[in-house]
């Protein structure tokens, strides 16, 4: 919980006047990743984005992601890399499933208020099956970001993905699985440097069973959430943000997200 207080004061330091002597005349917004929804806005040309992640269950287990967003060499294309660690009470702490990513800015440009990215993903079984961290095959993911300004304070994104995976379990049963996702967020600016989030998210997961056929996982999940920005006459911009992703009516169904985002030019 000391982290996610750090997160909140980084949030409110980022709104506050004594940053304006650091800023540009012209205060960029926020165009970055939401929590669990994907945004549509490729990296611009010369300008690296480093994402990380850090989501905790109530009864102590937790993921992490690491992200690194480079245009390929422009705007148009984009590839990334994304790399999870989680954390199982009992299976102890490891690496999962690698995943490396291309998007096709298919549509938006500057100020335009509609943008659509195109995302395919190969996911690579680097994690362990025996510890429930990785699928034990090689897998191909499919998103269609699509981000769509309302208002000058209202940016909405909606997701529609796929995954197909041949895994295997750690007792050796194969297996093909499929799972889909759906999801949308409406994100208020309260000003260019802090904004109010609210995402929703539907999944609906398989995974091969150790006993042979397939399980049907369903979850529908809400995340409040708030993040900020901390900008810099170098160009280089930092957000923080903190939700807290709620699937159930239960205490015990709501989780802390954490995140971190810092983006700045290569050249």
């Amino acid at each position: 919980m000391h982290f996610a207080r750090l997160t909140l004061l980084a949030v409110s330091l980022a709104a506050t006047p004594a940053r304006a002597q650091q800023l540009p005349m012209a205060t960029p917004r926020i165009a970055d990743n939401s929590f669990l929804i994907e945004e549509a806005y490729n990296q611009e040309s010369g300008v690296v984005q480093h994402i990380g992640s850090f989501r905790r269950a109530p009864g102590g287990s937790w993921l992490s992601t690491f992200t690194q967003e480079w245009p390929a060499p422009s705007q148009r294309h984009q590839l990334s890399y994304t790399v999870p660690l989680s954390s199982e009470r009992g299976a102890g702490t490891g690496l999962g499933d690698i995943a490396v990513n291309y998007r096709y800015q298919a549509l938006g440009r500057e100020d335009e208020p509609g943008w659509f990215a195109p995302r395919v993903s190969v996911l690579v079984p680097t994690g362990s099956t025996e510890h429930g961290r990785g699928s034990g095959g090689p897998g191909l993911q499919v998103n269609l970001p699509l981000s769509v300004d309302l208002s000058p304070r209202l940016v909405t994104h909606w997701n529609l993905g796929a995954t197909m995976t041949r895994g295997r379990t750690f007792s050796g049963a194969r297996g093909t699985t499929g799972s889909y996702n759906v999801g949308a967020s409406a994100i208020l600016l309260l000003t260019p440097t802090v904004n109010l989030m609210l995402e929703g998210l539907y999944e609906r997961n398989e995974t091969l069973s150790e006993f042979g056929g397939t399980l049907l996982e369903k979850r529908a999940t809400i995340v409040p959430g708030i993040r900020g920005a901390i900008n810099f006459v170098s160009g280089m911009q930092i957000v923080p943000g903190i939700g807290v992703p709620i699937s159930g009516t239960d205490r015990g169904d709501r989780d802390l997200f954490v995140y971190l985002s810092v983006e700045h030019s290569f050249r």
